[in-house]
């Protein structure tokens, strides 16, 4: 009877560039999701991409094949039948396979290989030995064929070598016994678990001289339909027995054209890269969430009003305005002004009492004295901050939304005093205005024309009290006396200029106040860039890296 051969659609075979890239991009996904990623998962990812690294590296041309079973299924015997001697030792009762042994066929040296294997036991095959299994079409030069400890042992350290070697091997032999075909511990924790490497798997129902023609035909069915249960739809089904020799040709032969192909370790390499990749994948979201303008805008109004951004704005103003009539206000008021506290420098933010340097703002000045934020202003922040996670995380697993979580929280007073050195460090001046120095230099002359006005009739009157004749002064227009004019036109036409000041210097204030908010809000902006939206978007980028790493490892 032929064995079962389930159709399996051709796999083309996977270049050494393509293994060395998906590994390298295995070995970014691990490195980008960093703690993001499953313990497990990614320790085994990491330990993939070391095996893919050292067995290329190996030199020679060899494929290592397994033969794997439970107790009692005839590994050792079948091992010993396909060498052609007897090498490995059969035990009738119990288990005597305690550590791999491996028979090599060809003259090229296996040992860096064997050594990589970390298999001490050793057995070349000669070419006598080789006539002994039927003589195959085509040549079992570079196999290399590993008789494993049962996986079912008893003995905890025959499993765990097992499992040691299996981890390592390019194809796996699957050997069962019509007793033991449909275990669960050979279908739940080996062949459902490598259900990825059906390339790279073949099954060996052995013993099958022990059972009728029908027996046996039901045995290869039912073990079919296991395998396919356990999602390998193209394993390949052989019944042989080791005792008397069927079916020993055909598994030659299968052994023999995946030796002559050489595709056997990058296939298995590449299922490992796959697997890997895929069990990561449940790691991460499909896409990335995109932070709205509007969502940014609201945390930058947040941190304003927790910064003192109106509070200053409004200083900003008062000190223009304080200015302004300084400068252009009635020179016999405007003295005044020097008496009255300057806004800006109440806050700590006069930039003309000290040089601030962009270099190290803090060194300079210290903490302003901005009131500090009141709680509505510190609830405002955790809300936007809030929102911000929650939008960034959306969607994402857990520990990614974790993450972010943790990159809108800065610890201690950061933020705090990274927005308190924003404030300092922003300019909250301009250049005067020239119509600042126009109607000063007015003021001063309507002063001396008033000055001089009165001092003309301060003069007249006092020569007419020392009863010295009094000229009589000047007339504008034949009406108005000059000095009379000098005196009140200087002082009204003075208070007048002072009030168009100070309508002018509202207008400037305003503009200027809106300036400056401007330039607070740009700075803010920056501040929640640097400590809140972009290590948001560090975590996004990670993700990013790391979704798009594991589709190009699952690609291959």
């Amino acid at each position: 009877m032929s064995p079962i051969r389930p159709g399996r659609a051709v796999v083309p075979a996977v270049s050494a560039e393509a293994l060395r890239e998906a590994s390298a991009a295995l070995r970014e996904a691990v490195r980008a999701g960093d703690a993001q990623l499953p313990a497990g998962p990614s320790s085994s990812a990491a330990a993939v991409v070391t095996k893919v690294h050292e067995r290329t590296s190996l030199v020679g041309g060899h494929t290592v094949v397994a033969l794997a079973g439970a107790t009692g299924s005839g590994k050792s015997s079948l091992f010993n039948r396909l060498v052609g001697t007897q090498v490995a030792t059969v035990g009738a009762r119990r288990p005597t396979t305690s550590t791999p042994t491996a028979a090599v066929w060809g003259e090229e040296p296996a040992g860096e290989l064997l050594d990589w294997l970390d298999v001490s036991s050793r057995h070349h095959v000669a070419t006598g030995d080789r006539q002994a299994t039927g003589g195959p079409v085509g040549s079992l030069d570079g196999l290399v064929l590993l008789d494993l400890p049962d996986f079912d042992s008893r003995e905890g350290a025959n499993r765990e070598e097992a499992e040691r070697v299996l981890a390592l091997v390019d194809l796996f032999v699957w050997v069962t016994d019509p007793q033991k075909y449909a275990d669960a511990r050979l279908h739940d924790d080996y062949v459902a678990a490598l259900s990825g490497h059906g390339a790279v798997m073949l099954v060996v129902l052995n013993q099958v001289d022990r059972l009728s023609p029908s027996e046996r035909e039901q045995c290869v069915l039912d073990l079919g339909r296991l395998l396919a249960r356990d999602g390998i739809e193209g394993a390949t089904v052989l019944p042989v027995s080791a005792t008397s020799g069927e079916g020993i040709d055909a598994l030659v032969q299968r052994l023999a054209n995946t030796v002559t192909g050489q595709n056997a370790a990058r296939d298995r390499l590449a299922a490992d890269v796959r697997s890997a990749a895929q069990r990561l994948s449940s790691a991460v979201a499909d896409t990335e969430p995109d932070l709205k303008a509007h969502e940014q805008s609201e945390l930058v109004d947040a941190l304003s009003r927790s910064a003192g951004v109106s509070t200053v704005v409004d200083a900003v103003g008062r000190d223009y305005r304080m200015e302004a009539v300084a400068h252009t206000g009635w020179p016999f008021t405007r003295w005044v002004q020097a008496f009255r506290p300057r806004p800006l420098r109440r806050l700590r933010l006069d930039d003309k009492t000290v040089e601030v340097t962009d270099r190290d703002v803090r060194s300079v000045l210290g903490r302003s004295s901005i009131p500090p934020p009141s709680p509505a202003a510190r609830a405002a922040v955790a809300l936007a901050t809030r929102n911000i996670a929650g939008r960034a995380g959306a969607g994402l697993p857990v520990p990614w939304a974790d993450a972010v979580d943790a990159a809108v929280a800065p610890p201690g007073s950061d933020l705090t005093d990274a927005l308190d050195r924003a404030v300092v460090a922003t300019p909250l001046r301009g250049r005067d205005p020239a119509w600042w120095r126009v109607l000063g230099v007015l003021q001063v002359l309507l002063a001396i024309a008033a000055v001089a006005g009165l001092v003309w009739y301060l003069a007249l009157w006092g020569m007419g009290a020392l009863a010295f004749p009094m000229p009589d002064p000047p007339l504008i227009g034949g009406l108005v006396p000059l000095p009379f004019a000098l005196a009140v036109g200087g002082v009204l036409l003075g208070l007048l200029i002072a009030a168009l000041g100070r309508i002018m210097a509202g207008v400037g204030a305003r503009r200027r106040s809106t300036s400056v908010e401007r330039r607070l809000r740009s700075a803010v902006a920056d501040v929640a860039d640097e400590y809140i939206l972009a290590p948001v978007a560090e975590v996004l980028e990670r993700h990013r890296t790391t979704r798009q790493a594991l589709e190009r490892a699952r690609a291959l």
